[in-house]
Parts: C-alpha cells; structure tokens; sequence
C-alpha cells in the first residue's frame, strides 16, 4: 500500500513552514519513500515575532494563537495543495507545530497550532502532538527524528541536523542513540542581523573573522555539554544562555561568528567521542547533514576538520534532503501513527517504552 501524506515542521530558526508531499510504501518491513513537492513558506515578520515572543503571552492570548497558527497552517497547506494539483490525492497530514515550551523534567512539551483547526480547514485528517506521550513516559521528547532515520536512510551511521538546534544521532543496530549537541542556525542567525542580513549566507562573514579563545572556552564549558544523554535542549538555551555570554564579550560580528562557528563543531566532535566508548567505531564511518547549516560551507568545512581524526566522512545531499528532511520524516511519523505502530524510540529519548505518539483529527465528514 502506498500512503501519501504531507509533513510541515517549522523550526527553532523562525525562517518559515517546511511542508513536503511524500509517497511512502512498507513491503516486508522495508521502507521506501518518494519526496515529490517540498516548499519553505516564508514567515511575514509579524509572524516570526508572534511565534517567538509566544512565551511571553497570557494564557487566553497563548490559547488564542495555538489556534490562529493552527488556521494559518491549514492555509499554507490548502495553498501548497493548489499549487501542487494535489487535490484527493492526499491520505493524511503530519504537522509538527512551532515549539515553544519543553520542559522534560516536568514532562511537558508544547507546540503550537491547533490540530483541530488545521483539520477544519484542510478537510484532511490531521496527526499533530508528536511528542506528548513519550514525555508522559518519561523521555525527552526529543529528538524524533531518528525513526526516520533508522527506516529511511540505513545506509548511514551518523546523521547531524544543524536547525536552529544541532542534534545528533547514531545509528548503532543494538541502541540507537540520539540527543540535542548545541544552539546552531538560531545564535548564528540573531548575530547576524545587526548586519541587516537573516544570515550568513555560506558563512562568508563567519570565514573572515578570528577565534576569540576567552569565548570559545566559556562557551564549551556550558553545563549541559557534560551531562549524559539522552538529553534534550529548549529553545532559550540558544536564544539566552548563549547568545546573552557572546553578547558580554561585545566583539566584531565576524569574530564572534567565527567563535560560534568554532564552538559549535567543537561541540560535535564532543558528542561524538561521548557516543564512541559505548559503540567503539573500528571502521570509516559516513555523516548525512542536513538542516539549513548544512548550506553553511564554513560551517561544514568546520566540522569536516574536527571530525576527520575520528573516522568521519561528512557527506551533505541534495538540497531538497538538506531542507525537508524534518518534514519528510514528520510525514513518516504520521503515516506510523495512523498504522497505530511506534513512532518515538524510547532508546533516543530515555522514555519507559517506545510509543505511538500523535493525536488524530479528523477533518473529513465520516
């Protein structure tokens, strides 16, 4: 059976809404898809605000844009159908949400945009809160992204997404592993505008500047770059803890990209070597990048050098892989809920068992 579902992941980096239109098909166990239309719908301003000052709001005024994103999903979604000629050709819609809360240790993660409303404007069935029932079990609820991963793309040992968070996962046959690294495209990117840029394209800016070893070290010496995974990270880690201690140190932009740049391989290298005396790799192991950083060519070259001691090869695909890769796997996630099988590993994120994750809303008259 073939299943074709869209999947929408918008990301820490504010730059828009992912959606990707997938063909996806289970023969014996084994996996295959077809990633046939992706498009980035850009935020306007006044949406990237609302998005990232949605903590700050009241209650009601939280509620109130948990369903006016979910509206504004379920129109992006109608539009890429449009433009796509997709219409009854799809099965059902995986929608991630904006992140705004993640608090693991209270077990409470929230995303916003309102299931329910995608559904009622979309007249589609739609799976959103993807992580609510492993942080009900006790995990992390994070990283997700593995089970796509592990069913899609096999043929590789390590995989790095470098979004607005970098995270990092092992694809060791006897436990997979997996964790956030470090703040990544965020920080970069709110560093940057002071040029008048949304970011470094490239990294040209980052690639002219000088390491400032004073920061470098305090920022590697962070508290949650010791503890052990699975772990997981919230968005203000980057966006305050970080960018308020490269702030302090009130250097030339290009310096202080460089140093982030610097810090932010350093951190992968580290993660990695914290996964290697658990699974020793006795062979040359491949590395798939993807996220927006992987279009960073500073930012990869970096890494390259950090981890070529290590066995590592880093290899970055085409750009449609590097940009919807989440939302590919989001519709992944969907399509295993629906089938009412595990979605979430729980040898990722530190939960009590594997679960089905993903609340169902039926957009369609029975």
């Amino acid at each position: 059976m073939v299943y074709k579902a869209i999947g929408m992941m918008s990301g820490s980096s504010l730059d828009g809404l992912d959606i990707a239109y997938v063909h996806f098909q289970e023969t014996g166990g084994k996996w295959t898809y077809e990633l046939l239309h992706t498009d980035c719908y850009a935020y306007t301003e006044e949406w990237a605000t609302k998005l990232k000052n949605a903590i700050t709001l009241s209650a009601l005024d939280y509620q109130l844009l948990h369903t006016a994103y979910g509206r504004f999903i379920g129109e992006a979604v109608n539009r890429f159908i449009n433009v796509h000629q997709l219409h009854h050709q799809v099965d059902l819609i995986a929608s991630h949400g904006h992140t705004t809360f993640h608090l693991p240790k209270q077990q409470m993660t929230a995303q916003l945009g309102d299931g329910a409303a995608i559904a009622a404007a979309t007249g589609l069935p739609v799976i959103s809160d993807l992580r609510a029932l492993d942080m009900a079990f006790g995990g992390q609820g994070a990283p997700i992204v593995p089970i796509g991963e592990k069913l899609l793309l096999n043929e590789f040992q390590f995989f790095l997404n470098l979004g607005g968070i970098a995270n990092l996962s092992y694809n060791d046959p006897a436990n997979y592993t997996a964790f956030d690294v470090c703040p990544a495209n965020r920080v970069l990117n709110m560093l940057v505008q002071a040029t008048g840029k949304a970011f470094d394209e490239g990294g040209k800016i980052a690639a002219t500047g000088n390491i400032n070893q004073a920061l470098l070290n305090e920022l590697n010496a962070q508290s949650y770059y010791q503890l052990a995974f699975p772990k997981s990270l919230a968005n203000d880690f980057g966006t305050e803890t970080i960018y308020t201690l490269i702030q302090k140190y009130r250097l030339p932009i290009p310096d202080t990209l460089r140093t982030c740049v610097e810090h932010i391989a350093v951190q992968i290298k580290s993660a990695i070597q914290a996964i290697q005396p658990q699974s020793p790799l006795t062979a040359s192991h491949l590395l798939l990048a993807t996220g927006g950083g992987a279009l960073n060519h500073f930012m990869v070259e970096r890494i390259t050098a950090q981890v070529r001691d290590l066995s590592i090869e880093v290899m970055v695909p085409d750009k449609n892989l590097v940009n919807f890769k989440e939302a590919l796997i989001m519709a992944l996630i969907g399509v295993l809920r629906w089938r009412e099988e595990n979605n979430v590993l729980a040898s990722v994120t530190g939960a009590k068992r594997d679960s089905i994750n993903g609340a169902i809303w039926m957009g369609a008259e029975a």
